[in-house]
């Protein structure tokens, strides 16, 4: 609980304080009793705290006035007007008790999207009572040709062709070309579509089109969009390294995860 803020709140539920990321004694000075909220009480023993979503509603004339008037070069509400507005305002919690992940981190993002592969995932995209909307792209099927697809999501207008995609989430318009091997990974996909005259006028001249080329293996690894990964390209991390800067060659390591760079280049035989 120390990577969020907490808020302290009274038998009523409303909320006296809020502690962003508190540790030690500052942190167990935060427990309560959740059972004001509605939690059963071993609910309320196994969940001591409040943490804070990030989701705040307000009476528009009160946040008005607070924008304008008491705070009006702040810049975070979790740190700035929700700690200050406790201690002159009407604060009240809401328990949401289903699922919900933070995703500030490298490795959260990635872990939270490489969740959503499992059977049946803690979220579902695919409940009708609850629909989720995004924007409408017109794309056609992805096309897959001899491959073999285990526990990933393949977004629209792809093309995979005689590869093996394992616990993996592949975007929008991705290219990943003959004996490709992904696991653990995310690819976000491409802006845009190459013709095969440009793909083969770029392999022609040894460079990289947009995509994953041939018999390549990438494990544990965000691709951001309109990467260029070559043939013979090892994208693995033997050596468990966490922390990495290495823009320059297209990519940087955090919290052991890879990440390839939007728009960058990573050339044939090239080892990570």
């Amino acid at each position: 609980m120390t990577d969020f803020g907490l808020m302290k709140i009274n038998n009523e539920g409303r909320v006296l304080s809020f502690s962003e990321k508190p540790k030690g004694k500052n942190l167990k000075a935060m427990a309560v009793d959740t059972t004001v909220l509605g939690l059963s009480k071993q609910e309320a023993e196994e969940k001591p705290y409040i943490a804070s979503m990030g989701v705040y509603l307000f009476k528009k004339e009160i946040l008005l006035n607070l924008l304008r008037w008491r705070f009006p070069t702040a810049n975070d509400f979790g740190s700035e007007i929700i700690p200050a507005s406790a201690n002159e305002l009407f604060l009240k919690a809401y328990l949401f008790n289903d699922y919900w992940e933070d995703i500030g981190t490298i490795r959260s993002f990635f872990e939270a999207n490489l969740a959503l592969t499992a059977h049946p995932p803690m979220f579902s995209f695919y409940d009708a009572t609850k629909p989720m909307y995004t924007s409408r792209r017109n794309l056609p099927p992805s096309k897959i040709d001899d491959s073999r697809i285990v526990d990933s999501i393949i977004s629209h207008g792809s093309f995979i062709t005689s590869s093996f995609i394992e616990h993996s989430v592949v975007g929008i318009r991705s290219r990943i070309n003959a004996n490709v091997h992904l696991k653990d990974t995310m690819m976000l996909g491409a802006d845009f579509y190459e013709t095969d005259a440009e793909v083969a006028s770029l392999l022609a001249e040894g460079r990289v089109p947009v995509g994953i080329g041939e018999n390549t293996k990438i494990k544990e690894c965000i691709i951001d969009k309109n990467a260029r990964i070559g043939k013979n390209v090892i994208i693995a991390n033997s050596e468990g390294i966490q922390e990495a800067d290495r823009s320059a060659e297209g990519f940087y390591i955090r919290s052991g995860v890879t990440v390839i760079l939007k728009n960058s280049v990573i050339t044939d035989g090239f080892v990570i």
